[in-house]
């Protein structure tokens, strides 16, 4: 029997990455327009949270890689590689990103 957990895990592994990326990305532009200073402060945070995100969605690819490899065999097991591969990309673009928030000033141009 599947616990209600694992039967989650997999698609939050596999959507959970691009969309903290996406909010991050989005969410940081946005602080951009009105007040280009402000993203010197909330970029570094921003980014921390999206960041663990993605190491939240690697934990949930790693429940998923041992629930579906017991049900499914070696699809499951491919899924949740997948899944963890998606959450390190994604972590490493944040993780670049967040530094060049550290690195460049927001407001140059």
């Amino acid at each position: 029997m599947t616990s209600p957990i694992g039967r989650f895990a997999l698609p939050v592994a596999l959507l959970l990455p691009p969309a903290a990326w996406m909010t991050f990305e989005t969410g940081l532009a946005a602080t951009l327009r009105p007040a280009c200073a402000a993203a010197g402060w909330i970029g570094p945070i921003w980014g921390t949270g999206a960041f663990l995100a993605c190491l939240l969605a690697l934990a949930a690819s790693y429940r998923a890689i041992e629930d579906r490899t017991r049900r499914e065999g070696s699809t499951g097991r491919w899924m949740g590689r997948v899944a963890s591969l998606g959450a390190g990309v994604f972590a490493l673009a944040i993780l670049f990103q967040t530094l060049a928030t550290l690195i460049v000033p927001p407001c140059a141009r």
